[in-house]
């Protein structure tokens, strides 16, 4: 949610701003403050918190800016041009809008409110006062997504026919005890809603979003969700969404709180020729072409017993065959690939991927004959689904790293490949 706005003509003075919600997850946003600070482009004139902070909680080079547990009356005493606000989720609405009023402009943490109607309410009146807000959903503002968004544009994937995203985090019991509403669905009968999808691993659902362009409310024509949870919350640790968008492919994000080995969360976008992944913590994007590595293992093995091009797409879409020969096709073309293929490790790498993947399919069938609208067959049928793109990501890097060495290609896959 941003809404252009006129410039404040303040020239190259420090941009005075004033910080709601200082501990916590606030203090990420004390340091970034303190480093704008240093380069003279911001400076910290308050805090805005219901017990102040003591000197040694306010980071060294900050001075001391005037405290307050009135938003409203710091911004007046203060004249803050920017708020940063990162206090529970269900105030997020009266702060962004006490500050809006204002004419100051704003920084909201994410999830930006509990419901759609909190939201609505919080973006009409961003927009009557005509100030900036920005959510902090940083993969956004990467510049990543514009460019997988070209790519796509450009049928680098062919035709896009999904969209899927997954993260696996570990978060222990005293994550759910930091604060009287962390893993609350409503408190003191408001919203809450800080589920594994809505707070913490909101940014992949964000970002699959946006791939596909749907961005606005009136974009989504559908949402599904299964919540679950381990620990002992009101709401939900382990949870997916699909959501169902007027741009035609269906989005897919499953996360969990729980994981036993914990993982990069990523974003995946399948193609009727391939698929990108983007791992937006990091940053990284890789592209996926079958073709790509056909031509590059037939240049390393001539002679080898290689598909051509159109039997490498089309075995996909004949029954029976493709739950047979796509796989014989990515082992060929590994042995083509470098004499550094092994036989077992490799081999058994593309197995289990292929293994998951006919499973996926298979569990997919029995539910869409037998029960469409079982719940525990469809997320038992995305989690072989996520299980086999993990297993293809490393099947790629593998083959990809192969054909590197053999080729002289020193470019790392991890940052931006295509096989």
């Amino acid at each position: 949610m941003t809404h252009r706005h006129r410039s404040d003509g303040a020239g190259d003075m420090p941009v005075p701003v004033v910080l709601a919600g200082a501990r916590g997850h606030g203090r990420w946003h004390l340091d970034t403050i303190r480093r704008l600070q240093d380069k003279g482009i911001v400076r910290l004139t308050g805090l805005c918190e219901l017990t102040p902070l003591t000197p040694d909680e306010v980071p060294e080079g900050l001075g001391t800016p005037e405290q307050s547990a009135d938003l409203g009356a710091l911004l007046d005493a203060t004249g803050a041009r920017v708020a940063v606000i990162c206090t529970p989720i269900p105030t997020h609405t009266d702060l962004a809008l006490t500050a809006a009023r204002r004419g100051v402009h704003l920084l909201l943490e994410k999830p930006p409110a509990p419901s759609y109607a909190a939201f609505r309410r919080m973006a009409d009146g961003v927009a009557e006062a005509g100030v900036a807000c920005q959510v902090g959903f940083q993969s956004l503002g990467s510049h990543a997504v514009p460019a997988i968004r070209r790519m796509l544009a450009d049928g680098a994937v062919g035709e896009v026919t999904g969209v899927g995203g997954a993260g696996a985090w570990s978060r222990p019991e005293a994550y759910y005890r930091r604060a009287p509403w962390a893993g609350r669905r409503r408190m003191d009968g408001t919203d809450v809603v800080d589920g594994a999808l809505t707070n913490p691993l909101a940014h992949a659902v964000a970002t699959a979003l946006a791939l596909v362009g749907a961005t606005r409310a009136e974009d989504v024509t559908g949402v599904e969700t299964e919540l679950w949870h381990a620990n002992a919350i009101e709401s939900d640790d382990t949870s997916c969404v699909r959501v169902t968008t007027t741009a035609g492919p269906r989005v897919t994000v499953a996360a969990t709180l729980c994981a036993e080995h914990p993982g990069e969360p990523y974003v995946l976008v399948h193609g009727t020729r391939g698929r990108i992944t983007y791992w937006y913590k990091q940053d990284r994007v890789l592209l996926q072409r079958a073709a790509r590595s056909r031509r590059n293992a037939r240049e390393l093995s001539p002679r080898a017993p290689l598909p051509g091009a159109v039997w490498t797409v089309g075995a996909w879409f004949v029954l029976v065959v493709n739950f047979i020969v796509p796989r014989r096709f990515v082992l060929d073309i590994g042995r083509a690939s470098s004499l550094a293929w092994r036989e077992k490790r490799d081999t058994t790498l593309v197995n289990l991927w292929w293994a998951a993947w006919v499973a996926h399919a298979l569990v997919l069938t029995v539910a869409n004959r037998t029960d469409p609208g079982s719940m525990p067959l469809l997320v038992l049928a995305e989690a072989l689904m996520v299980t086999a793109v993990v297993l293809l990501v490393r099947v790629v890097e593998r083959v990809t790293t192969l054909q590197d060495f053999a080729l002289g290609d020193t470019v790392p896959v991890v940052r931006l490949g295509q096989v």
